[in-house]
């Protein structure tokens, strides 16, 4: 059975991922994921990216097929930008990483500090949440909204053309968190990459079309196991399934 090592996103509960999980497991493949900390994993520290990459590092061993969703692809982004011959092969699922000047995202963390006295009053917690538009910045913890500032400001200095390792990019055109032109930033500067759109998907393909999500995760893991050794794992191809 191929494992692959998954990185997820910022969210505090893994549960929807169960669907893809099971559906590979049927095709042979299993998942391990590596529960993130100050998200699925208990901390009450201020992370860095280079934190993270350290983490990372730890726990995934080396020619491993990996896997980094959102956050996680940033994660991985970094750590192979340092070591790209770590792994076998990476695999991006609609990943942050690409810079980009965000004056809403600006103007949504000074709102957070002038509107949070609201979020104390029950009856106006949604009122709150509305007038923030319910980000993943402001439903942190106070430790992980500044990690996930770090986050945010560690794009600036990835040099993603250093990621020199064979990947795989699928995205979803739906996707309005990290939107289309960034999978396409990100295919124009990986070196060795092929990039799949998937018309019905979003942000999160395990939730919006697990069982596609499975396939096009199983397609790849196949190209990679039954690759000819002489011949590299990955070249710049990109299309719409």
């Amino acid at each position: 059975m191929t494992t692959i090592y998954v990185i997820h996103g910022w969210t505090y509960t893994v549960e929807p991922w169960k669907r893809t999980i099971a559906e590979l497991k049927e095709k042979g493949i299993k998942i391990q994921m590596l529960n993130v900390p100050g998200l699925t994993a208990p901390s009450n520290k201020v992370w860095t990216i280079e934190d993270y990459v350290k983490w990372a590092d730890r726990n995934i061993p080396k020619d491993a097929i990996v896997l980094g969703h959102s956050n996680g692809g940033r994660i991985l982004l970094n750590l192979l930008s340092e070591k790209p011959g770590k792994v076998k092969h990476l695999i991006l699922v609609d990943a942050a990483g690409v810079y980009e000047e965000s004056k809403k995202r600006d103007l949504n963390r000074k709102a957070s500090k002038v509107f949070a006295p609201l979020k104390k009053v029950k009856p106006l917690r949604k009122v709150y949440h509305k007038l923030l538009g319910a980000s993943d910045y402001d439903r942190a913890p106070e430790n992980m909204k500044q990690t996930l500032s770090n986050m945010l400001d560690s794009d600036k200095k990835l040099d993603i053309s250093k990621v020199t390792t064979p990947t795989t990019i699928l995205w979803g055109q739906k996707d309005t968190t990290t939107p289309p032109r960034q999978a396409e930033k990100m295919h124009e500067l990986l070196p060795n990459s092929t990039l799949d759109f998937y018309a019905n998907w979003n942000h999160a393909p395990y939730i919006s079309d697990p069982a596609g999500f499975a396939r096009a995760i199983a397609k790849t893991v196949k190209s990679v196991t039954n690759v000819d050794p002489s011949r590299s794992l990955a070249s710049k191809t990109k299309g719409v399934i």
